[in-house]
């Protein structure tokens, strides 16, 4: 089994569209039995796979006691499940901080090496306890950024903070552009620097998401938002081949 997180330090990247293409593309083009795990409380990931928290169970309680199975729910996709995310998970970082388990989120995501081959986490934006448990939990952290200097600059300084704080472990990293528009010669001029980076264009079927509900592979299978998808999936299946 092999974990990965689409992580951000910035909000506002395309970071849970991100996440649902891949595992819908995990699941779909690699045939792999995977799990995505939306861990950010505003539940997005989730609300895009057509999917709810269940009323009755917390979210961040199933964290707190290990018994995660109960959250998890069947998509409208063969070989993919959701583990969806509530509210609750608005007090996760104060849970993790008191709980002082600093590998808590890796024995999780260790829980499910059984049933998945590939675990996929949504996480929310920041540098935060949630974010340090991450690093230390999974084999490839995947960085939305906007073709943008600042953008840029939060990722040197994400790789920095990787190098001072975990250097016993730390995960694979591959940034990705997002929302990429070339007719903006800042967007053409960011991505040339950086040449070989993995490009999501700015597209209407990107964005139709929020109200169709379904991966872009499954909408709009033809369209250069799916095609940049697959070469994107490509790629996180050859790096993670590559960590072995």
């Amino acid at each position: 089994m092999r974990s990965i997180a689409v992580f951000s330090v910035k909000g506002g990247v395309g970071k849970s569209a991100l996440a649902v293409n891949l595992a819908h593309a995990a699941a779909t083009i690699s045939g792999r039995r995977t799990l995505l795990w939306d861990l950010d409380a505003q539940g997005a990931a989730t609300h895009m796979l057509r999917l709810a928290a269940r009323p009755d169970i917390s979210a961040r309680k199933g964290i707190a006691d290990g018994e995660l199975i109960p959250l998890v729910q069947a998509s409208d996709f063969a070989r993919l499940d959701v583990l969806a995310a509530d509210k609750s998970l608005r007090h996760l970082e104060r849970q993790l901080t008191e709980d002082d388990k600093s590998k808590r989120l890796k024995k999780l995501i260790k829980s499910f090496e059984k049933d998945y081959d590939r675990v996929v986490l949504d996480c929310p934006p920041g540098l935060t306890e949630l974010a340090e448990q991450v690093f230390r939990a999974v084999d490839l952290l995947v960085v939305p950024m906007l073709p943008s200097p600042l953008s840029m600059r939060a990722f040197d300084q994400l790789i920095e903070h990787l190098a001072k704080h975990h250097k016993s472990y730390a995960p694979a990293l591959l940034p990705v552009f997002t929302m990429v528009d070339r007719r903006k010669t800042l967007h053409r001029d960011t991505i040339a620097a950086a040449p070989g980076r993995p490009v999501i264009p700015y597209a209407a079927a990107i964005e139709a998401m929020a109200s169709t509900r379904l991966p872009v592979l499954a909408k709009a299978p033809g369209s250069p938002a799916a095609r940049a998808f697959s070469v994107l999936w490509t790629d996180v299946e050859r790096t993670l081949a590559k960590r072995g």
